[in-house]
Protein backbone atom coordinates (compact mmCIF):
# COMPACT_ATOMS: atom_id res chain seq x y z
CA UNK A 1 0.00 0.00 0.00
CA UNK A 2 2.96 2.89 0.86
CA UNK A 3 4.23 1.91 -2.60
CA UNK A 4 0.73 2.35 -4.15
CA UNK A 5 1.07 5.69 -2.21
CA UNK A 6 4.60 6.83 -3.43
CA UNK A 7 3.82 5.96 -6.88
CA UNK A 8 0.31 8.21 -7.07
CA UNK A 9 2.49 11.15 -4.96
CA UNK A 10 5.71 10.51 -7.63
CA UNK A 11 2.56 10.75 -10.44
CA UNK A 12 1.30 13.94 -9.10
CA UNK A 13 4.32 15.97 -10.62
CA UNK A 14 6.63 18.63 -8.10
CA UNK A 15 4.30 20.02 -4.73
CA UNK A 16 4.53 23.70 -5.67
CA UNK A 17 6.05 25.52 -2.29
CA UNK A 18 4.17 27.96 -0.83
CA UNK A 19 5.14 31.71 -1.34
CA UNK A 20 6.13 31.39 2.18
CA UNK A 21 8.75 28.94 1.36
CA UNK A 22 9.70 30.26 -1.44
CA UNK A 23 10.90 33.71 0.13
CA UNK A 24 12.40 31.75 2.62
CA UNK A 25 14.46 29.98 0.09
CA UNK A 26 15.42 33.43 -1.05
CA UNK A 27 16.36 34.60 2.36
CA UNK A 28 18.91 31.90 2.33
CA UNK A 29 20.19 32.34 -1.13
CA UNK A 30 20.94 36.21 0.19
CA UNK A 31 22.72 34.77 3.23
CA UNK A 32 25.10 31.96 1.57
CA UNK A 33 25.80 34.88 -0.83
CA UNK A 34 27.15 36.98 1.67
CA UNK A 35 24.78 39.33 2.90
CA UNK A 36 22.39 40.26 5.27
CA UNK A 37 18.63 39.06 4.64
CA UNK A 38 17.64 41.51 7.54
CA UNK A 39 19.31 44.55 5.95
CA UNK A 40 17.05 47.28 5.07
CA UNK A 41 18.37 47.25 1.65
CA UNK A 42 17.18 43.43 1.19
CA UNK A 43 14.33 42.91 3.80
CA UNK A 44 11.60 42.97 0.84
CA UNK A 45 13.97 41.55 -1.63
CA UNK A 46 12.78 37.61 -1.26
CA UNK A 47 8.98 39.36 -1.61
CA UNK A 48 10.15 41.28 -4.92
CA UNK A 49 12.09 38.29 -5.99
CA UNK A 50 9.28 35.99 -6.02
CA UNK A 51 6.86 38.07 -7.50
CA UNK A 52 9.55 39.03 -10.57
CA UNK A 53 9.59 34.82 -10.73
CA UNK A 54 6.07 35.15 -10.85
CA UNK A 55 5.97 36.86 -14.32
CA UNK A 56 9.15 36.21 -15.50
CA UNK A 57 8.18 32.06 -15.62
CA UNK A 58 4.51 32.92 -16.37
CA UNK A 59 5.08 30.54 -19.23
CA UNK A 60 4.30 27.63 -17.35
CA UNK A 61 0.95 28.67 -16.94
CA UNK A 62 0.17 29.41 -21.25
CA UNK A 63 -1.31 26.89 -23.11
CA UNK A 64 0.05 27.20 -26.92
CA UNK A 65 -2.81 24.83 -28.16
CA UNK A 66 -5.51 27.54 -27.20
CA UNK A 67 -3.71 30.47 -28.81
CA UNK A 68 -3.44 29.22 -31.79
CA UNK A 69 -6.82 27.47 -31.88
CA UNK A 70 -8.41 29.81 -34.22
CA UNK A 71 -7.53 30.25 -37.91
CA UNK A 72 -8.93 32.76 -40.33
CA UNK A 73 -9.73 30.99 -43.47
CA UNK A 74 -10.59 34.04 -45.47
CA UNK A 75 -7.03 34.46 -46.68
CA UNK A 76 -8.65 35.19 -50.77
CA UNK A 77 -6.69 32.28 -51.70
CA UNK A 78 -3.13 32.98 -50.22
CA UNK A 79 -0.60 30.38 -50.14
CA UNK A 80 2.71 31.92 -50.47
CA UNK A 81 5.16 32.03 -47.50
CA UNK A 82 4.27 34.06 -44.15
CA UNK A 83 7.29 34.98 -41.93
CA UNK A 84 7.00 36.94 -38.94
CA UNK A 85 10.51 38.08 -38.27
CA UNK A 86 12.37 39.93 -35.69
CA UNK A 87 9.95 38.67 -32.17
CA UNK A 88 11.79 39.88 -29.23
CA UNK A 89 11.63 37.36 -26.24
CA UNK A 90 13.64 37.27 -23.24
CA UNK A 91 14.56 33.75 -21.18
CA UNK A 92 16.40 31.81 -18.66
CA UNK A 93 18.86 28.36 -18.88
CA UNK A 94 18.27 25.74 -16.63
CA UNK A 95 21.35 25.24 -16.20
CA UNK A 96 22.51 28.50 -14.00
CA UNK A 97 18.67 30.70 -14.08
CA UNK A 98 20.56 33.12 -16.35
CA UNK A 99 18.87 35.52 -18.62
CA UNK A 100 19.57 34.80 -22.35
CA UNK A 101 17.98 36.91 -25.11
CA UNK A 102 17.14 37.83 -28.77
CA UNK A 103 14.87 37.46 -31.02
CA UNK A 104 12.98 34.67 -33.13
CA UNK A 105 11.94 34.40 -36.54
CA UNK A 106 8.66 32.19 -37.97
CA UNK A 107 7.76 31.17 -41.28
CA UNK A 108 5.09 28.85 -42.47
CA UNK A 109 3.48 27.78 -45.65
CA UNK A 110 -0.61 27.97 -44.77
CA UNK A 111 -2.42 24.90 -45.69
CA UNK A 112 -5.66 25.93 -45.56
CA UNK A 113 -5.70 28.94 -43.22
CA UNK A 114 -3.74 31.48 -41.68
CA UNK A 115 -3.80 32.23 -37.48
CA UNK A 116 -3.23 35.78 -36.25
CA UNK A 117 0.27 36.99 -36.79
CA UNK A 118 0.30 38.42 -32.58
CA UNK A 119 -0.28 34.69 -31.74
CA UNK A 120 2.67 33.36 -32.88
CA UNK A 121 4.05 35.99 -31.21
CA UNK A 122 2.25 34.85 -28.13
CA UNK A 123 3.69 31.37 -28.75
CA UNK A 124 6.80 32.39 -28.36
CA UNK A 125 6.77 34.39 -25.18
CA UNK A 126 4.85 31.12 -23.26
CA UNK A 127 8.02 29.22 -24.02
CA UNK A 128 10.53 31.75 -23.68
CA UNK A 129 9.17 32.33 -19.74
CA UNK A 130 9.89 29.02 -18.72
CA UNK A 131 13.20 27.06 -17.67
CA UNK A 132 14.97 26.62 -21.17
CA UNK A 133 17.64 25.60 -23.44
CA UNK A 134 17.49 27.62 -26.26
CA UNK A 135 17.60 24.11 -28.22
CA UNK A 136 14.02 23.13 -26.45
CA UNK A 137 12.66 26.01 -26.66
CA UNK A 138 13.37 26.08 -30.56
CA UNK A 139 12.05 22.63 -30.82
CA UNK A 140 8.94 23.31 -28.22
CA UNK A 141 7.66 26.36 -30.73
CA UNK A 142 7.61 23.77 -33.57
CA UNK A 143 6.02 21.17 -32.31
CA UNK A 144 3.36 23.99 -30.94
CA UNK A 145 2.90 25.49 -34.39
CA UNK A 146 2.96 22.05 -36.23
CA UNK A 147 0.00 21.24 -33.78
CA UNK A 148 -1.75 24.33 -34.15
CA UNK A 149 -1.75 25.22 -37.82
CA UNK A 150 -0.75 21.98 -39.63
CA UNK A 151 1.23 24.03 -42.16
CA UNK A 152 2.66 22.65 -45.50
CA UNK A 153 6.26 23.94 -44.12
CA UNK A 154 7.41 26.06 -41.13
CA UNK A 155 10.39 27.55 -40.43
CA UNK A 156 11.60 28.31 -36.83
CA UNK A 157 15.24 30.35 -36.36
CA UNK A 158 15.98 31.47 -32.93
CA UNK A 159 19.22 34.16 -32.32
CA UNK A 160 20.29 34.72 -28.90
CA UNK A 161 22.71 36.03 -26.56
CA UNK A 162 23.64 34.06 -23.36
CA UNK A 163 24.24 35.89 -20.44
CA UNK A 164 25.53 32.20 -18.71
CA UNK A 165 28.31 32.67 -21.52
CA UNK A 166 28.99 36.02 -21.70
CA UNK A 167 28.97 36.71 -17.69
CA UNK A 168 30.18 33.93 -16.27
CA UNK A 169 32.16 30.84 -17.30
CA UNK A 170 34.15 32.32 -20.49
CA UNK A 171 32.99 35.92 -20.19
CA UNK A 172 32.52 36.30 -24.02
CA UNK A 173 30.25 39.26 -24.22
CA UNK A 174 28.24 39.34 -27.68
CA UNK A 175 28.62 36.10 -28.85
CA UNK A 176 25.03 34.74 -30.54
CA UNK A 177 23.74 31.64 -30.81
CA UNK A 178 21.82 30.54 -33.48
CA UNK A 179 19.25 27.52 -33.95
CA UNK A 180 17.04 26.28 -36.73
CA UNK A 181 14.07 23.81 -37.13
CA UNK A 182 12.16 22.91 -40.26
CA UNK A 183 9.29 20.82 -41.32
CA UNK A 184 7.40 19.89 -44.52
CA UNK A 185 8.83 21.87 -47.68
CA UNK A 186 11.47 23.45 -45.74
CA UNK A 187 13.01 20.28 -44.59
CA UNK A 188 12.93 19.06 -47.97
CA UNK A 189 13.64 22.16 -50.42
CA UNK A 190 17.23 23.43 -49.67
CA UNK A 191 15.88 26.56 -51.50
CA UNK A 192 12.57 27.16 -49.91
CA UNK A 193 15.39 27.84 -46.48
CA UNK A 194 17.41 30.28 -48.42
CA UNK A 195 14.49 32.15 -49.13
CA UNK A 196 13.31 32.13 -45.54
CA UNK A 197 16.69 33.26 -44.07
CA UNK A 198 16.83 35.87 -46.85
CA UNK A 199 13.26 37.37 -45.63
CA UNK A 200 13.73 36.82 -42.05
CA UNK A 201 17.49 38.30 -42.69
CA UNK A 202 16.11 41.25 -44.93
CA UNK A 203 16.75 44.75 -44.37
CA UNK A 204 19.34 44.75 -41.62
Amino acid sequence: MDDVVKFAKASAGPVRPTRQEAEAAVRTLLAWAGDDPAREGLVDTPRRVVESYDELFGGYKGDPDAALSRVFDEVEGYSDMVVVRDIPFVSHCEHHIAPFFGKAHIGYYPRGGAVGLSKLARVVEMFARRLQTQEAMTAQIVDAIERGLNPRGLAVMIEAEHTCMSMRGVKKAGASTVTNQFTGVFQTDREEQRRFFDLARSAR
